[in-house]
């Protein structure tokens, strides 16, 4: 089985933010005013960038990794983490005008989060037209979000045009996009909030994800992956819609969950898998991530994506 290393592994190139998360665990979301006795609090390497270059990496993707941290104790701590998954760390840059990012991810009893994120250093996370020629060569896909500036994902969607990679895309946090972007963009992976922001139609449901899919598909997306939590994923293209549904898992921490779906599936639309077994794989993952605590340390490794337990039989739409 490939690892990271292997000649033969496919390349990604991932772009985004890398935070140090300080993780509250609390009994359950404090109310205005209220003050609350938390369990725990631990810090934790994070980002969304440093999440998904992980997932990839663990799914024997060999990647390279564009971004920014500040000159302090949590960047070295972050590249660190990275480089013990074999991660290409030399297009991080580190800056010594900017803390590294952070985010305070508060967990409660359900294993739901709620997520603040300093940038700090990620709004500086910059590469110029020939680093992006250079990173990009070879590669299988660009992976993105938008935890770093629009402008510099931008430029990498762009370049990653030019060197004829595929761009797997998650607008996350959200921002409304310029429709000329959308053709340049071979798979979008979204959640309902995202999906409907965009698209303008509401995606609670399996249907109402599949006619925002179609909405992404018109106006340019090849390929489209609506993510509903535990209600398993959408997966919209050419061939129409269909719904994947999750396992039931008991849920300890749903943090990195979406970084881990994604980058699992990347990696198996880069290893050339077909789009319904590469949403299968990435739903198995995230599964697997929800019953640990953590950003990275709960992102599972290949072995046991492929050795867990299937999701339930999609459905058409």
């Amino acid at each position: 089985m490939n690892g990271p290393h292997d000649t033969g592994a496919a390349r990604i190139v991932v772009l985004g933010s890398l935070n140090m998360d300080l993780v509250l665990r609390v009994p359950h979301a404090p109310a205005a005013g209220e003050t609350l006795q938390g369990r725990s609090m631990t810090r934790i390497p994070g980002g969304k960038g440093g999440n998904q270059a992980v997932s990839c990496a663990r799914q024997g993707a060999r990647v390279t990794l564009v971004g920014c941290v500040g000159a302090d104790a949590d960047g070295e701590a972050l590249l660190l983490a990275l480089r013990e998954d074999r991660i290409d760390v030399a297009a991080v840059r580190s800056d010594a005008t900017a803390p590294t990012g952070t985010a305070l991810v508060m967990v409660d009893d359900t294993g739901q989060n709620r997520i603040v994120v300093i940038p700090g250093a990620n709004a500086h996370a910059d590469a110029d037209d020939a680093a992006w020629a250079a990173h990009l060569q070879s590669a299988a896909f660009l992976v993105t979000q938008f935890e770093t500036p629009w402008p510099q994902v931008l430029r990498a969607i762009e370049a990653a045009g030019r060197a004829r990679c595929k761009v797997l895309l998650n607008p996350s946090p959200v921002r409304v996009l310029d429709l000329p972007v959308w053709p340049l963009i071979d798979t979008l992976v979204v959640n309902e909030i995202e999906a409907t922001t965009l698209s303008g139609i509401p995606s609670g449901s399996p249907a109402e994800a599949a006619l925002a899919g179609a909405w992404f598909r018109d106006h340019g997306v090849t390929r489209v992956v609506v993510t509903l939590g535990a209600r398993g994923a959408v997966a919209i293209d050419a061939a129409g819609a269909r719904h994947h549904p999750a396992p039931h898992v008991q849920a300890v921490d749903t943090t990195a969950a979406g970084d881990t779906f994604l980058g699992a599936l990347a990696v198996a639309l880069a290893d050339d898998a077909s789009f319904d077994e590469a949403v299968r794989l990435g739903i198995r993952a995230a599964a697997l991530c929800i019953t640990q605590p953590g950003a990275q340390p709960s992102i599972p490794f290949r072995e046991a994506v492929l050795s867990s337990r299937l999701p339930p039989d999609w459905t058409l739409l």
